[in-house]
């Protein structure tokens, strides 16, 4: 049986006899438990690599690394006769006026490329001040030091509560340890809440109207009102643009001149609503019922509901004189009895569309795709001139 003597690197002091056996990764195991430190590598006396564990011979002096390169212990040994103690392996920083000690090879080794690591891997190099007690100077905040210093020890994220994790990051990036830096910005991307998509109650909506002056546009572009109850409330020249209101109880609401461009009102109740004016462009209101809603506006500012998703809708007995319903889709839609007087449907797909007793006198259909739909019971004869199918 062999035996070694085992020294943590650069020192002379305070060894441990132990037995050789098994492979080399055995023996950086034993040589972790003894010293107490991380063992990565083995030199021998001259700062020879030790790669192969056939290479040690009975009684020989080795040196256990943490991953920083050899270092001669006789070198050492005459950085300790400094009478202040400055360059020995042992050190105490000053962040802040707090007092940290550590082992050199704990700054250096977990993250061998940072500031740390480098203002600390040889003596001078950077110059580092030192105040009357031989305490390394860095002028940086304690609190957020305090986790950083931990993580270099034993390599585990460790926050203590109260303390700001945004504050630890900073210094992480300060001092370049970027590994932690990662960790830490995952950490705070986790602990943010997610964002609340939950939709606006009526409650809430109707605190937001009674804050607003009358004359003033209330913007609602892009917010989440699925599934509310608005209906018979005041929601003129109001900015839905891009909101969803989908399922939405909006019946006998007051929409007059509101900007519904690009909405969801898939599936919404619109019954008797007052929609004079109203801006529809591209919405999508498959499903929804606009069952005697009034489209119709005296001063002659008609809606525009061009290029809107308007399948399957019921809009029966709705006043829709001068309508601009160009290029929408009204598949299977119920038109029954509705006023279409002047109204614009070019290019509308009207296919299996119910508008049985609608008036279209001078309504433009041209381009429209009439297939299946139902003229029964109309009010005015359909010319030829208005369509061209």
């Amino acid at each position: 049986m062999r035996r070694v003597t085992l020294f943590i690197n650069g020192t002379s002091k305070n060894g441990k006899v132990v037995a050789v056996y098994g492979t080399l990764s055995d023996l950086l195991s034993v040589a972790s438990n003894k010293l107490g430190i991380k063992a990565s590598s083995l030199y021998n006396g001259k700062g020879g690599l030790i790669d192969d564990i056939a290479l040690i011979r009975d009684d020989d002096v080795l040196y256990v690394s943490e991953g920083d390169p050899f270092i001669d212990p006789q070198n050492e040994a005459k950085v300790r006769s400094d009478p202040h103690g400055a360059h020995t392996d042992w050190l105490t920083l000053n962040i802040g006026g707090r007092l940290f000690t550590t082992t050199r090879s704990t700054l250096v080794s977990k993250e061998p490329e940072s500031m740390l690591a480098h203002m600390f891997r040889e003596k001078d190099v950077w110059g580092n001040k030192q105040d009357k007690h031989g305490a390394y100077l860095i002028d940086r905040s304690p609190e957020y030091f305090e986790p950083i210093l931990n993580y270099l020890r034993h390599g585990q994220l460790i926050i203590n509560e109260g303390i700001n994790i945004r504050g630890v990051l900073e210094e992480a990036r300060f001092f370049g340890i970027e590994q932690l830096a990662e960790q830490l910005e995952v950490a705070i991307k986790n602990a943010q809440p997610p964002e609340d998509h939950s939709p606006i109650s009526r409650k809430e909506f109707v605190r937001f109207l009674l804050a607003t002056p009358t004359k003033s546009e209330l913007r609602c572009q892009g917010l989440n009102f699925s599934g509310a109850d608005l209906s018979r409330l005041d929601l003129r020249y109001i900015n839905f643009k891009m909101a969803n209101l989908s399922r939405c109880n909006l019946t006998h609401a007051n929409l007059c001149c509101s900007n519904l461009e690009r909405a969801d009102l898939s599936g919404a109740n619109l019954d008797g609503a007052n929609l004079q004016g109203v801006k529809m462009l591209c919405s999508n209101a498959e499903g929804a019922s606009l069952k005697g809603c009034n489209f119709e506006d005296p001063s002659g500012l008609k809606a525009n509901l061009e290029g809107a998703n308007l399948k399957g809708v019921d809009m029966e007995g709705s006043q829709m004189t001068g309508i601009n319903l160009r290029v929408a889709t009204l598949k299977n839609a119920k038109l029954k009895n509705c006023n279409l007087r002047g109204a614009t449907l070019a290019g509308t797909d009207l296919e299996n569309c119910d508008l049985s007793g609608c008036d279209l006198q001078e309504a433009n259909l041209r381009g429209s795709n009439v297939k299946g739909a139902i003229f029964e019971e109309m009010l005015t004869p359909l010319h030829m001139s208005q369509s061209v199918r």
